[in-house]
């Protein structure tokens, strides 16, 4: 249930002023409220709407009705109840309702119980630069990234499986792209101000300025990891030591843990370079890990060529496959391994093997 504090209490306009949240609505979770969705919500909400992903939350149901007054209502959100339920409050008598897969608790929640290991900290890490890949790749800009919104759920042997949610401060207009013109200092640029990319954080406005969001969430994902390795988010966490995206400089970023392999240690460096143009992108991010966790048999050679890593990349295909079909396609490696092969691409593989190679060879 969604809170209305400003929309009003009409269906269109509700839908219309939290469109951002139906962005990863599924084709037909708004079929009761406008009939044929395909046709009416391009008109109407001018918002992009995503195709599915496994790390990306579904929105498979979405409608406008009364605030119903439940149990704690009075106690835990007062304010925003509509004057019929409680006369100090100023929210309105209808609102959007979404529904959802449920979860068992927030990668926060999960993180204050437990460090996960090196292999299963890489894993989640990876998820999430698959997830922000995939809104990249459909030119969508989260802007609010943070550990209590990514949701968690396990698999059949209990490793993590993260989901990100809560887009109600997404860039998806169907016009703009991930180029947001920045003409002046009442365009929003996102939610969470600690965890903002630096050129978002920075950014002057101005004619002609434009906000480039194509690297801010993958900048995100750099300093969310943090938490996933043990340590506090370097932007997120108490005391004086907390480091400011609008400031800092790389060589202030704190060691991470020493069992955590130094490809990592340099993807997550390389995520957190303050300019964009030299930062990693999601999907060569996304590669090297791949790459790091199933990939030490093409990387052995420490020669890389092209026919040896056409057959590696076959065997992993009907590998994956085969643990699909015959063991259990819920696990989250399989499904990671589905993600890498459905978004080869030549240039971003090659551009992560090489990295690899070169920090491999450095390290030793």
């Amino acid at each position: 249930m969604m809170w209305n504090i400003s929309a009003g209490s009409s269906s269109e306009a509700i839908l219309s002023t939290m469109s951002q949240e139906l962005v990863p609505a599924s084709g037909v979770a708004l079929s009761g409220e406008y009939g044929a969705v395909s046709c009416h919500r391009k008109r109407i909400f001018g918002k992009k709407r995503l195709e599915p992903h496994p790390n990306i939350i579904q929105v498979i149901r979405a409608f406008t009705s009364s605030v119903p007054l439940l149990p704690g209502a009075y106690a835990d959100y007062p304010d925003v109840l509509p004057l019929s339920l409680n006369p100090r409050g100023i929210g309105h008598s209808r609102t959007l309702f979404l529904v959802m897969k449920n979860y068992p608790c927030t990668l926060r929640q999960y993180l204050q119980d437990r460090t996960p290991d090196v292999h299963l900290g890489t894993m989640m890490i990876l998820q999430l630069l698959e997830g922000v890949d995939h809104l990249v790749r459909h030119g969508i800009a989260h802007r609010d990234l943070k550990s209590d919104n990514i949701l968690v759920e396990f698999d059949s042997v209990g490793c993590p499986w993260l989901v990100i949610t809560d887009f109600g401060c997404c860039l998806a207009e169907e016009n703009t792209g991930l180029r947001l013109p920045f003409t002046s200092w009442y365009v929003d640029r996102g939610g969470n101000g600690c965890l903002m990319a630096p050129e978002v954080v920075t950014a002057q406005p101005g004619p002609g300025m434009v906000i480039d969001y194509s690297k801010a969430d993958t900048w995100t994902v750099g300093a969310i990891a943090y938490e996933i390795l043990g340590l506090c988010n370097p932007f997120y966490g108490p005391g004086r030591s907390t480091l400011e995206s609008r400031s800092y400089q790389e060589s202030q970023l704190p060691a991470l843990p020493e069992a955590v392999p130094f490809e990592v240690k340099q993807v997550v460096r390389m995520l957190l370079l303050r300019d964009p143009s030299k930062r990693l992108s999601a999907r060569v991010a996304a590669n090297v890990l791949h790459l790091s966790l199933w990939g030490e048999q093409i990387l052995a050679s420490k020669n890389l060529h092209l026919d040896k890593m056409i057959g590696w990349l076959l065997c992993q295909s009907a590998a994956t496959l085969l643990m699909e079909g015959l063991v259990d396609k819920s696990r989250v490696e399989t499904k990671m391994k589905m993600c890498f092969l459905a978004n080869l691409e030549y240039e971003t593989l090659w551009e992560a093997a090489f990295l690899l190679l070169s920090w491999r060879s450095r390290s030793l």
